[in-house]
């Protein structure tokens, strides 16, 4: 599964490198230049080049040189800070891991240092800016540690982009739980978490420069190091240098870069990923940038061109007073997206889908005996929801209720709570079904409907319907989220079909749409009325609140249908799941079997995700669950990972409307609790046996 390189080609003389570099990197130089004086003159006031030119030299009015002084050039100095910062830190840690994947994203710094500033803003503690940023470094190296832990380093696979994102997405979901408990506490983290280099003048940047400069520094005096580990670990320490330190080092001095720039403005998302992109073909052509002295500096200018174009972009396609709210990270992760899915196209992909794993085959009595302690659990887990909440309840009364006796006290809850736990069943069921049909056409044990982006596309759909159209129903909302699952499945699984679904492709391809439906919900929200706003967050937490019987129905007969169709062709699933050529030797068309499945699972998930909101991880754990307690026939498999996933989904929206009541988290908060360790065991499994 390693992640190729271009081969090498022939370096050109010296002096022309020598001068080449130069001429390239004064072209940098002149484009961030011309970038800071056009976002200069961006805004929503109406001061022009003149204006700004005579604040500058103090000949304008008081109310223009407020504007440019206190504003807009502390905007561009934060822009160029940040994206130099951001685009060295990328540089250098895919030089110590050689893995061109590496990133603060990827690693989950970001992730790390939202939810260490979540956590100190849920106590209520204010804190000065330098704390905040020892508060965030901490965070973000506490995570970076974790992902590198998880996929090693200069091991070049997208293990860490696996490990970084699954982590990110648990730590994420922590933190958008700290969000709903204590909303005053942490007003405005969530626009923060979007990146913004929107500053009130210049104090964050002078109290950050200082920060920025330590890592920096830091960082340039390792450069000798950081070029002998690109001739492999062997050579380095033939050459005397310590790998593990100067690993170790390197990744806290990036750690330390990244926490300044998420102190600053937010977490500006996947510059450190595409800065070094773009400098990298830059090595192949000049001698001179083959040395990370050299590199560095031209990444962290590829970087800030990265963060003001992003900027610039931003405020010449919207409106001046919109684009005020639009957070410019919001613009890098559109980017970083598209990045991800160019890369994963263009990638030579040496790894095929995983090997199966070595699983007993249990007898028919183990099988019957693990389905009925199934049914057991969910009859259970729904029995649990109608009578556990605010409100405790009898069997009385729900036998009352069935009948039509109850009170009118009963009746109301009932009618509310009863809604809630078909939905959250039904959800759990369907995901963990669409998961199945996933891993088995695919053929790759790590796909799943959150991390190939299709869960993502729903939302985005459905997002969209909710905050253009509030008063639209049910089926309205289900009908979106199936729009934009299928649109976003057409795009993942389009792209990578090419050489049979090949894990590497179809693992970046899939987290590359998930990145852009995240930055175009996060636009959405914004830009939507603080009721919508409070209304899509609620649902995409993965909340089953307000939950009524229509919307139930449509996820109720798609799971029915699904079951169906997994049922009636259970042995087409088994060869299809099996390798290329055995099917086609049996005479089943494999194209034509691998797009019924494949439609069957989007309509699933998008179902899902209209009445449940975004529920991570389910399609993961439900289906490797199954397959150890039943084997691998898919006659099995299907109703063991159904009444897994309702299970699941069903006592994690118990526990997030109970353990803490009155308040309350969302289903999809307590699955990425759950899901994401075990994501992470996964990986480390795997590891294990390569």
């Amino acid at each position: 599964m390693a992640v190729t390189e271009a081969p090498p080609v022939t370096r050109p003389p010296a002096a022309a490198s020598r001068t080449g570099a130069a001429a390239v990197t004064a072209a940098l130089v002149l484009l961030v230049a011309a970038l800071a004086v056009v976002d200069i003159t961006q805004g929503t006031a109406d001061v022009g080049p003149g204006q700004v030119l005579k604040a500058l030299t103090g000949q304008a009015d008081p109310g223009d040189a407020s504007v440019v002084i206190a504003s807009r050039l502390p905007r561009m100095t934060a822009g160029i800070l940040v994206g130099v910062v951001l685009g060295i830190a990328g540089a250098v840690l895919q030089a110590v891991s050689r893995n061109v994947l590496a990133s603060p994203d990827t690693l989950a710094v970001n992730a790390g240092s939202y939810l260490a500033l979540g956590l100190v803003g849920a106590t209520g503690v204010s804190l000065p800016l330098l704390a905040s940023s020892g508060v965030a470094f901490a965070g973000g190296l506490a995570a970076a540690a974790v992902v590198l832990a998880l996929s090693g380093l200069g091991t070049g696979t997208v293990r860490l982009v696996l490990a970084g994102t699954a982590l990110a997405l648990g730590l994420n979901s922590v933190t958008e739980g700290l969000l709903l408990l204590f909303p005053q506490q942490t007003e405005g983290l969530y626009q923060w978490n979007q990146g913004s280099i929107g500053q009130n003048g210049f104090d964050g940047v002078l109290q950050m420069l200082p920060i920025a400069l330590t890592g920096l520094v830091g960082l340039l005096l390792v450069t000798r190091r950081v070029d002998a580990l690109a001739l492999g670990d062997d050579a380095a320490r033939g050459l005397g240098v310590p790998v593990r330190a100067t690993r170790v080092t390197v990744v806290v001095l990036a750690a330390l870069l990244s926490a300044a720039a998420v102190t600053l403005a937010g977490p500006i998302g996947f510059v450190g990923l595409c800065a070094p992109a773009l400098v990298r073909p830059l090595a192949r052509r000049f001698r001179s940038f083959v040395r990370a002295r050299a590199v560095l500096p031209v990444a962290g200018l590829a970087g800030a061109g990265l963060v003001l174009g992003s900027d610039v972009l931003l405020r010449a396609l919207i409106p001046a007073d919109t684009a005020v709210a639009v957070p410019t990270g919001i613009v890098t992760s559109l980017v970083g997206a598209v990045f991800l899915v160019v890369t994963a196209v263009r990638l030579r992909d040496t790894g095929g889908a995983d090997a199966p794993d070595r699983l007993r085959i249990p007898s028919r009595t183990a099988f019957v005996v693990t389905v009925a302690a199934l049914v057991a659990a969910v009859v259970g887990v729904a029995l649990a929801g109608i009578l556990l909440g605010d409100s405790k309840l009898l069997l009385g009364d729900v036998a009352n209720w069935v009948q039509g006796r109850a009170g009118q006290t009963v009746t109301f809850v009932l009618d509310t709570r009863v809604p809630r736990v078909l939905a959250a069943l039904c959800a759990g069921g369907a995901l963990a079904l669409a998961g199945t049909l996933v891993q088995a056409v695919t053929r790759n044990p790590l796909a799943e409907p959150g991390v190939l982006g299709v869960s993502g596309g729903a939302a985005l759909g459905a997002v969209l319907l909710v905050t253009t159209v509030p008063a639209a129903g049910s089926w309205g909302v289900a009908g979106a989220a199936f729009g934009g699952a299928a649109l976003a499945s057409a795009i993942v699984f389009g792209l990578s079909a090419r050489g049979g679904y090949r894990q590497n492709r179809l693992v970046l391809v899939g987290i590359g749409m998930a990145a852009g439906s995240t930055a175009l919900i996060s636009l959405l929200i914004v830009l939507t009325d603080p009721f919508n706003a409070v209304k899509a967050l609620t649902w995409l937490s993965g909340s089953t609140y307000g939950r009524t019987m229509p919307d139930v129905l449509p996820v109720a007969l798609v799971l029915a249908l699904g079951l169906a169709v997994a049922v009636a062709r259970r042995t087409e699933l088994d060869l299809v799941s099996l390798d290329e050529d055995t099917p086609r030797l049996l005479g089943l068309g494999l194209p034509r079997a691998r797009l019924a499945f494949l439609v069957v699972g989007v309509l699933l998930a998008a179902t899902a995700v209209a009445s449940a909101g975004t529920i991570g991880f389910v399609g993961l754990v439900a289906p490797h669950a199954a397959r150890a307690l039943a084997g691998r026939r898919h006659v099995r498999v299907v109703p063991v990972a159904v009444l897994l996933g309702a299970a699941l989904v069903g006592t994690a929206d118990l526990l997030g409307r109970t353990v803490i009541a009155p308040a309350q988290l969302g289903a999809g908060l307590m699955t990425a609790v759950i899901g994401t360790p075990y994501f992470l065991h996964l990986l480390v499994r795997s590891r294990r046996a390569t």
